[in-house]
């Protein structure tokens, strides 16, 4: 994906990648019922809130997941559609490993940086991944902090106090931690052959090897979950987002392309026989590019362009279901749930009527919702205009998404 002027990774030679370390068994949170990324918290598992993060970032590139060798099957049904956007390899007997390994598999991919996350911390946001885009450069790396506010002790050998430690200056490191590709891989790589795996964070992988890291300001809604109190209380919270006073939004799309030559027409998914075929950069679904228009809406997410822009020669014939996809994804990560779709096709020719249950059906799979939460309806321009000359296809859509709201008083 293009790099707009004003992107935060606009001054790194090449993709900005991801590593998300997801490989280990959460003991500490309990095992009955299954490692922690893999838990539900408002109605959703920790995995797949964690990966929509990254996801919907536009500066981010291609994505890896450590998960345990053990747990493939159980991180495809955690994360659903997003597991098959990213790469999965299966980690290490150490988080330190499960990265190295995470990093190998991207070497093919030739980024010009990493992020490398905790699996277990859905709620990083995206101004605190704009952050250490940011302060990445080809010689320094990046991580997220926050000072240290308690007082900090230090315990002798007999249990008592041996002395206060100063907290001037320190901090606790959080992920997602940043640094230049090709620095931090070979970092790892020497720390491998050395045998040395204890380091407790990547940060200080990079600082043995003389990578020097910038801080920059975490967030203090970013947290690990580590005990079953944390899943607990990270549920209660979702879950009282979701009992809020309901914020309904309506959005609304327009698209239209003119007619070329051609055997088919793609509409809302369906290929239909026709004489002709809509000209386009990618199919030219007119019925979808209307909707992934309206879905944006909702959210203040821009429209179909900002996000795949039709200089970029990557979707040029690209399936349009990909723009719905994308952007329903987006509205499912800010919390949105997709009440309702409606298109209207406006058209002289083909005939929309034969083929209106197939593309409900194609609806249903792109948005995840029930088919009685789908429209499609078409109709004529009375020969009218360019319309009705049979020159193209005019579409619009109208798409209904409840946002989580203010909580009662």
């Amino acid at each position: 994906m293009e790099k707009s002027s004003d992107s935060p990774a606009e001054h790194i030679d090449g993709p900005v990648a991801v590593v998300i370390v997801a490989a280990g068994r959460g003991e500490r949170a309990g095992q009955s019922d299954g490692p922690k990324q893999y838990r539900s918290i408002g109605g959703r598992t920790v995995i797949a809130r964690t990966l929509d993060a990254f996801l919907t970032h536009p500066d981010i590139g291609p994505i890896v997941v450590a998960v345990h060798a053990d747990d493939e099957a159980l991180f495809r049904a955690a994360a659903g559609e997003a597991g098959e956007r990213v790469m999965v390899v299966h980690g290490g007997a150490t988080r330190q490993d499960s990265t190295r390994l995470g990093l190998l598999a991207l070497q093919e991919k030739s980024p010009g940086a990493v992020l490398i996350h905790d699996g277990a911390r859905p709620f990083v946001d995206t101004e605190t991944i704009d952050r250490i885009i940011l302060a990445i450069d080809a010689e320094h790396g990046a991580v997220p902090a926050l000072p240290v506010s308690d007082t900090l002790k230090k315990e002798a050998p007999d249990g008592t106090v041996s002395e206060t430690v100063p907290r001037a200056g320190l901090h606790a490191a959080q992920t997602p931690q940043g640094f230049p590709f090709g620095p931090i891989f070979a970092a790892h790589q020497k720390a491998f052959e050395a045998g040395v795996a204890d380091f407790t964070d990547d940060a200080a992988i990079a600082e043995s090897a003389g990578i020097p890291v910038r801080i920059v300001p975490g967030s203090p809604d970013n947290l690990k979950l580590t005990w079953a109190r944390d899943i607990a209380m990270a549920d209660q919270r979702l879950t009282e987002s979701r009992s809020a006073f309901p914020d309904v939004r309506t959005g609304n799309g327009y698209d239209v392309h003119s007619f070329e030559p051609g055997n088919s027409v793609m509409l809302c998914g369906v290929a239909i026989p026709h004489h002709q075929k809509l000209s386009g950069h990618s199919d030219a679904d007119v019925g979808l590019h209307a909707l992934t228009d309206a879905l944006l809406a909702t959210c203040g997410a821009g429209d179909i362009g900002t996000h795949f822009p039709p200089s970029d020669p990557q979707w040029k014939g690209a399936a349009s279901r990909i723009f719905v996809e994308h952007a329903a994804t987006i509205v499912r990560a800010k919390g949105g749930r997709i009440a309702n779709a409606d298109i209207t096709l406006i058209c002289e020719a083909p005939r929309i009527g034969p083929h209106r249950d197939a593309m409900t059906e194609a609806l249903v799979n792109m948005l995840g919702i029930d088919r009685s939460r789908i429209s499609v309806k078409a109709t004529t321009n009375e020969k009218l205009g360019f319309i009705g000359r049979e020159e193209g296809i005019a579409a619009i859509a109208t798409a209904t998404v409840v946002y989580p709201g203010e909580l009662p008083e």
